[in-house]
């Protein structure tokens, strides 16, 4: 298990921090790698003069999110980037990926059908072998943000890494959160929540649902029910509580899509995990206002640097559990 000096939670407020930047530049190079039914492509970024530097595997959120953090529907972070470029400053090497279908990662059967989220575990797993197998790198560790959290987590359980954190990461099945989401939805009617209720415990048990209202087709069309059928064979709690690594759970007090209830139910599935709970980081893991537009708006500013508290925690942890 984790060394018990992760136990205690930290907690972070309005924490400003004089970080220094430039410490060490970092070389760029773009890697592929082929694997059943897909060619990947991510960015390899090495800090100067390093010898065997560990390395973390950098993995995005849901969406059509690229290796950088910015999607086709025009949300513009550059959070990876900015997250590459801090661990480098600190001598850790990072890979950041195109997932699955986005960017430069193209699959051979594009069909929507075709996609279950065990491609993504399947391809993180990969690429966390083809790092290890690299000799001019150290430890590997895996970095997952949002949904990348659970692909991470999974992948890392595969394919044994040497850490693993979890930013912005889900606490329950995804089963669970869209119902809470749906039921907390004002302008959805009883019976419309009392269909989608019912056909997400259909897909959770494993069988496709034939027939889905107009108003859900965004939510549970035919196409994406492979998807959602294999995301929610998959509880964030429960393989944490296998994890046998150094384990960080992140997340921001005013993150608008998960929630600190979500840190805290996968810190209880793994007590030994370091969690740090940075109150005015959200989902972009920048600070943000309290105001939900003005939250908002930061997903368009990709100039705002990452919350300091978040350099600092991230790259402090990797230190210690890549030695």
């Amino acid at each position: 298990m984790p060394s018990s000096s992760l136990l205690a939670p930290i907690q972070f407020g309005a924490l400003t921090l004089a970080l220094t930047s430039g410490l060490a530049q970092a070389s760029e190079r773009e890697v592929s790698l082929n694997v059943p039914g897909a060619e990947l492509h991510a960015t390899l970024s090495l800090p100067d003069g390093a010898a065997r530097p560990p390395v973390a595997l950098i993995l995005a959120g849901s969406g059509p999110t690229d290796r950088n953090g910015n999607s086709v529907a025009g949300v513009q972070t550059d959070v990876y980037t900015k997250l590459s470029a801090a661990l480098n400053a600190a001598g850790v090497a990072t890979l950041r990926a195109d997932k699955r279908g986005v960017g430069q990662s193209v699959p051979a059967d594009r069909r929507e059908e075709a996609l279950t989220f065990g491609d993504y575990v399947n391809d993180a797993s990969a690429w966390i072998n083809w790092l290890k197998a690299d000799d001019t790198l150290g430890s590997v560790a895996v970095i997952g943000h949002s949904e990348g959290a659970l692909t991470g987590l999974a992948a890392a359980l595969k394919a044994p890494v040497s850490a693993y954190v979890s930013i912005a990461g889900a606490g329950e099945n995804i089963a669970d959160t869209l119902k809470r989401q749906l039921q907390g939805n004002a302008n959805l009617p009883p019976d419309l929540f009392r269909e989608a209720s019912q056909a997400i415990d259909t897909l959770r048990s494993g069988q496709r649902v034939e027939s889905v209202s107009a108003p859900l087709m965004a939510l549970l069309r035919p196409s994406v029910q492979p998807y959602l059928i294999s995301w929610m064979q998959l509880d964030p709690a429960a393989l944490l509580a296998q994890l046998q690594v150094p384990a960080l759970i992140v997340q921001g007090g005013r993150d608008l899509q998960v929630s600190v209830q979500d840190a805290r139910r996968l810190a209880a599935a793994q007590p030994a995990a370091q969690l740090a709970l940075i109150e005015t980081m959200n989902h972009v893991l920048v600070d943000a206002p309290e105001d939900a537009a003005g939250n908002i708006a930061t997903y368009s500013q990709p100039a705002l640097p990452l919350n300091p508290a978040l350099v600092q925690t991230l790259t402090s942890f990797l230190q210690r559990a890549l030695k």
